[in-house]
């Protein structure tokens, strides 16, 4: 199913005047080689190879094909420029007092393990081959990035009535809808093999059968007044939409007609209610075969023509488009100036170039 979105959506150098033999001793500690196991410094601090291997470890989930020593360090580096990335951040944060605290962590960890039981949770994290230690770290991280990032980026985007006027005006056409739009959400149960995804609350089916059973209990709980949004957030396994809990956003008419069960069900419901399960298929048309199964949720039907300003949807989708669009714009620019005024210094890139040239 083609989803397409209802509105638009682009929305030192110093001289030395000293005697040569006084700062020999100190520029050869400075230049002296690290430790075999440190991957990277930020501002003296080391990044090691062991968490670098653990990300990486995880990055590879359960792939069955073993990449190249090349590819494999290409993987590598990605995410060792990551983890710097992150650790520049990560001493900002902590040079505003803006560390998330035991009480941040706890919280969000309570969150998630709110939908299993203790014995799923446990699963779960042998799946990924990580402790709850590992966990509240990335955790850690992760809230921190998040409350540097409100104080110094998001809270000081502004976006006038006069900045959305004009957007409109500009891409008013945009705004017109040729046919009926249904805005869904899903949740989406395959037999596939599992791949290990990174989304620790995705407990992947691994069978045709066992993906039955998964989506008739999500039904249930459905059923019995849980919320579609978090049952999708944490058992959905469309990864494109599970991690919004399960918005599909817009999908025009014409598209949903290419799957004729699904549009027939979402068409008798009513904006809140949800479809009884319905196969997925891998393709449209006769000699399709069966690849999952959905519940889809109609939040609302919008009718065909043209949406005015004064549509309270309309201004707010503007300027959300807007805000984002200024957000990352900005966050571009403050991780380029982190990164110039922070001293990094990456020993596994230099050692691949080093041994490329020999």
């Amino acid at each position: 199913m083609q989803v397409e979105s209802f509105f638009p959506a682009r929305f030192r150098y110093a001289s030395l005047f000293l005697l040569s033999g006084v700062l020999l001793a100190p520029l050869a500690a400075c230049h002296r080689s690290p430790a075999p196991d440190v991957m990277a410094t930020v501002n003296g601090k080391e990044i090691m190879r062991s968490g670098l291997e653990k990300y990486y470890q995880a990055n590879l989930g359960d792939n069955p094909q073993t990449p190249s020593p090349a590819q494999a360090n290409i993987v590598r580096l990605n995410i060792l420029h990551q983890m710097i990335e992150d650790e520049i951040l990560q001493q900002r944060a902590a040079k505003l007092n803006l560390a998330a605290t035991d009480e941040d962590v706890n919280a969000k960890l309570t969150e998630m393990k709110a939908p299993f039981t203790q014995e799923e949770w446990d699963q779960k994290l042998k799946q990924r081959n990580i402790t709850v230690d590992d966990l509240k770290r990335d955790l850690r991280r992760s809230l921190t990035n998040t409350k540097l990032l409100n104080k110094e980026i998001e809270s000081k985007i502004n976006i006038t009535d006069a900045e959305i006027n004009s957007y409109f005006a500009a891409h008013k056409s945009e705004f017109n809808l040729i046919e009926p739009q249904y805005h869904l959400a899903q949740i989406v149960v395959t037999g596939a093999p599992s791949q290990q995804s990174g989304n620790l609350q995705n407990n992947k089916a691994s069978s045709d059968a066992d993906a039955k059973k998964k989506i008739q209990a999500l039904h249930n709980r459905l059923e019995s007044g849980e919320d579609f949004g978090a049952v999708a957030m944490n058992f959905s396994e469309n990864a494109n939409t599970a991690s919004n809990g399960g918005d599909m956003g817009f999908v025009a008419e014409s598209n949903l007609k290419t799957e004729p069960e699904a549009y027939n069900a979402i068409n008798k419901l009513k904006p809140g209610e949800i479809t009884d399960i319905l196969p997925v298929y891998d393709s449209p048309g006769p000699g399709h075969r069966i690849v999952g199964y959905a519940i889809y949720k109609l939040i609302s039907r919008e009718a065909a023509g043209q949406r005015e300003l004064n549509d309270p949807r309309v201004q707010q989708l503007i300027r959300q488009g807007l805000r984002e669009g200024q957000a990352q714009l900005l966050k571009n620019a403050y991780f380029e100036m982190l990164h110039d005024e922070a001293k990094v210094h990456n020993y596994f890139a230099e050692q691949i170039l080093k041994q490329g040239a020999q």
